[in-house]
């Protein structure tokens, strides 16, 4: 199986809570479970985290490189503007970027992104389904 971390940036812990109407009802917990169902049935082996602190999502960033893992990549809000994640993705082997809301239908500050360059997908815009794109994209590549 092959290996794959799904990594979220700050604010999306609060999923189910956190502006519903943009982000859905779904929990995060509940998210989370469901995306190791869905690595599983495509066999794949699908660790999820979040966390609100740069250092630590550059770190797991570094963790995927080395182990040769792939990424499905949220990072929230430092998807606008953080550098540094940027290049620690780009270590990365492959990563797809996901955005639950369609961010270039928001505030304009939300349409670029500093992670696109290097990604091997981009998914805006479809829910928290956009993570099972993910996956399914990530599943269907050439290993």
């Amino acid at each position: 199986m092959s290996k794959v971390l799904v990594l979220n940036g700050a604010n999306l812990g609060r999923l189910g809570s956190r502006q519903p109407e943009v982000y859905g009802g779904t929990t995060y917990a509940e998210l989370a479970e469901h995306l190791v169902e869905t690595g599983r049935r495509l066999g794949l082996d699908v660790e999820v985290r979040q966390t609100e602190f740069e250092g630590e999502l550059i770190q797991w960033l570094h963790q995927a490189a080395d182990a040769g893992a792939d990424v499905v990549l949220n990072a929230g809000a430092w998807t606008h503007y953080s550098y540094a994640i940027a290049d620690a993705a780009a270590l990365v082997g492959r990563y797809v970027e996901v955005h639950i809301s369609n961010v270039h239908a928001r505030e304009g500050f939300r349409a670029h992104s500093v992670l696109s360059a290097k990604a091997a997908g981009i998914i805006v815009g479809c829910g928290v389904g956009g993570y099972d794109l993910a996956l399914a994209h990530l599943a269907s590549l050439p290993h």
